[in-house]
């Protein structure tokens, strides 16, 4: 260390073990900085004054200085796009604004590092700079991407172009709080980010309290960013183009007194005199975007200096460290020295940054308790009999409704239409929700339908909603449904990590492969249920097959009650018989599977068929007429939950929050499954079969399963063309048993 003596040590914090390099005062340190601007009691500044300037300048450093020595602890992890919005985030804090997302997960190390400095930390054991580069990239540590399981974080955010979502989500839900959300200019090449606000304000025009943040620094992770040749004219227009009332773009340069060339400077090269100018121009900026995003107008906040500003270097290069850039070698020592604060600026940046929003983010940010719900009635469902045809989606619509009813926040997105899927029940209860009223199409200014055009908005304020503590529903074709997958994959993880329950995101495809043949291929993708079916294992997520309409009901009533998982269920839109009564799917849902159908006997042995969906049952009961009348005895097992069937070794469900260790015994399973030959049939891919297929004793066995997608006028055409067919299965029980 530069100062680093035992009598030094002693006169800091205790959170200050481990930082390295220490600085001299700034010119009127004592004037400015003799106590921290928010005093104890209070959540923000009072005022923009010297003072208030002054210590928000100092808060940013402290951010990029432990953001650079962190990074630099691991010689890993991103803080080149973070240092560039450190006065951004600092004005923030300091406004008292501490509800703070991200588009960015190679944010992650300042992030960090504000956590660290308002004491949210320690509630993970997290005490000391020492602690926090031990703990750092580390396993049950601060993972290199944000997680919405460390403390005082609100969302994860690894993918880009997903953090607008969830200040969408926590605007929806807590109209009285500012939700900013920090966005880098490297992702906005692609328009979706911007498009998601823009249909979110012209469905829901009064939820103006989210603040998108762009921090443009010219640079995405490799090389120059889309937009970096963007005069400040353009980029404001372009946010003006997508419905922003109001867009407050300070520019660093227009503040630079060192030369530096290029659109893009570095603002810790200025002058003392011409930082603080900036650092008040951001902070005035700050305040005035906060206050028009609460008081009703769409609202951005554009910050546009250099990546890297203030750290090892600048540019591209600076996004990330490698294995090289440790903390001794010299370009990263003299980039800790460069923003080295005097020991006492530290007290003054932890009393701040503690008492901004009211007290450490751990204890004060919206997802740090949870979200008070609405009681749900129990909800009545229709017995379909056992002689009927009963369409699936229809009667889970039925249920979304009296959701909607009773939950008032309940929103359900869709991205394609609910009369497309047979679900205009949903529709006709609880509207869409559009500008232009017009009862026809039911649509409403206040309605609980959310349609935007693009899966990853539908599937983006959905799972928002439910990481933020509030019930939601996300419909799909199956064939779109992996446009939007990626958020809620990430969310479901988050789910997993969280200190708190959430209640359950929930989605539904329907309009699977066998259904959509004139539609052709288009419309015929349902290779992502084995994207579910491999997400089965990480101990939180469920594909789901009702097998019927009112196993249909039964499951989405279990996966409603569900907290802190994914739940994925895949069904039909057109008329199909009904196998179960309401209490046994019940059963069915909550052990896994269950017999819908036995032969008495057969002396040519037993055949037993393990079956995911519900329109695909048609050729099987084809066959199992054909098996019989040949001497076969046969089962049909309809597999509604296949997670159940796993064995506990195979799922990390002990890794989860809500943990969830109820598996299928092997006696039940082997009552279930055993045969002399076992058919894993499913309308979809194979995948979601496997726990049927690892733990069959049965002898012989074999898969028929989708193959791929072509245009055809039936359903019937399109399982011929996937031999999906009764005379295929029997042809291959047929010479297994020889």
């Amino acid at each position: 260390m530069s100062r680093n003596t035992a009598e030094k040590l002693n006169q800091l914090p205790a959170f200050c073990e481990g930082i390295q390099h220490f600085g001299q005062p700034w010119a009127d340190f004592d004037k400015y900085a003799s106590s921290a601007v928010i005093n104890e009691g209070q959540a923000a500044i009072k005022d923009i004054d010297d003072a208030a300037v002054y210590q928000t300048l100092m808060g940013a450093d402290a951010l990029r200085y432990v953001t650079l020595q962190l990074c630099g602890s691991k010689g890993s992890g991103h803080p080149g796009g973070f240092a560039s919005s450190a006065e951004a985030h600092a004005s923030l804090m300091m406004l008292g604004h501490t509800n703070i997302v991200t588009e960015v997960g190679h944010h992650a190390p300042g992030f960090y590092s504000s956590m660290f400095l308002d004491g949210s930390l320690e509630a993970m054991d997290i005490f000391t700079m020492t602690d926090m580069q031990q703990r750092f990239r580390e396993k049950h540590g601060l993972l290199g991407h944000l997680s919405g399981a460390i403390p005082g974080l609100l969302a994860p955010a690894g993918p880009l172009g997903q953090g607008q979502h969830f200040a969408m989500a926590g605007a929806y839900l807590h109209r009285d709080k500012l939700f900013p959300v920090t966005i880098g200019d490297g992702g906005m090449g692609e328009p979706y980010v911007l498009n998601a606000m823009m249909h979110f304000n012209t469905a829901y025009p009064d939820v103006t309290n989210f603040l998108p943040v762009l921090i443009w620094n010219g640079y995405s992770q490799e090389h120059h960013s889309m937009v970096s040749l963007h005069s400040n004219e353009q980029m404001i227009n372009y946010w003006k183009g997508h419905k922003f009332e109001e867009v407050i773009l300070i520019d660093a340069k227009d503040f630079d007194d060192s030369g530096q060339e290029g659109a893009y400077v570095d603002s810790s090269h200025f002058s003392l005199q011409q930082r603080l100018a900036f650092t008040r121009a951001v902070l005035e900026g700050m305040d005035k975007a906060a206050k028009s995003a609460m008081s009703g107008k769409l609202t951005a906040f554009i910050l546009k200096q250099l990546k890297g500003t203030g750290v090892h270097t600048v540019g591209a290069k600076s996004h990330n460290l490698y294995p090289a850039d440790t903390l001794d070698q010299p370009h990263i020592i003299e980039g800790l020295q460069r923003r080295a604060l005097p020991e006492s600026a530290w007290t003054i940046v932890r009393d701040n940054f503690s008492r901004a929003g009211g007290g450490p983010a751990v204890k004060t940010v919206v997802t740090e308790t949870e979200l008070e719900m609405t009681p749900l009635p129990a909800l009545t469902m229709q017995e379909f009999s056992k002689d009927e045809k009963a369409v699936p989606s229809t009667a889970m619509g039925a249920l979304v409704a009296q959701v909607g009813q009773a939950d008032k926040r309940f929103v359900v997105t869709n991205a394609d239409g609910n009369e497309a899927s047979a679900m205009k029940n949903i529709n006709d209860a609880l509207k869409i929700r559009h500008p232009s009223q017009d009862p026809l199409y039911n649509q409403e200014p206040n309605g609980q339908v959310y349609e935007p055009l693009n899966e990853d908005a539908c599937a983006g304020f959905a799972a928002g909603l439910a990481l933020f503590g509030s019930r939601s529903l996300w419909l799909s074709y199956e064939s779109f449904a992996i446009n939007g997958w990626p958020i809620i994959q990430t969310v479901t993880q988050a789910m997993a990590e969280l200190r708190r329950k959430t209640p359950a995101i929930v989605t539904m495809f329907t309009a699977g492969a066998l259904e959509q043949g004139r539609n052709g291929w288009t419309h015929q993708r349902p290779e992502i249920e084995n994207y579910f079916a491999a997400m089965m294992r990480n101990g939180n997520v469920y594909p789901l097959f009702p097998c019927d309409a009112n196993a249909m009901q039964a499951t989405y009533e279990y996966a409603t009650n569900s907290f802190n998982k994914g739940m994925v269920i895949i069904a039909s839109k057109s008329p199909l018989p009904v196998y179960m009564s309401i209490d046994e799917a019940r059963t069915a849902i909550e052990d896994g599977a269950a017999v819908i159908y036995e032969s008495g006997s057969g002396d040519k042995g037993t055949v037993v068929f393990a079956v995911t969906g519900d329109m695909i049952y048609l050729p099987v009961f084809e066959a199992k007429d054909k098996l019989e009348a040949d001497g076969y005895k046969v089962r049909i097992v309809a597999v509604l939950n296949p997670r159940r069937l796993y064995r506990p070794t195979d799922i990390a469900w002990d890794t989860v929050s809500q943990p969830d260790n109820k598996f299928m015994s092997d006696t039940d399973f082997n009552a279930l499954f055993d045969g002399d030959v076992l058919m894993a049939v499913s309308g979809g891919p194979s995948a979601s079969l496997e726990p049927v297929l690892l733990r069959t004793t049965a002898p012989k066995r074999d898969t028929i399963c989708w193959k791929r997608g072509e245009t055809t006028a039936t359903p019937t055409e399109i399982m011929e063309f996937n031999g999906i067919t009764p005379e295929i299965m029997i042809e291959r029980v047929t010479s297994l048993m020889k």
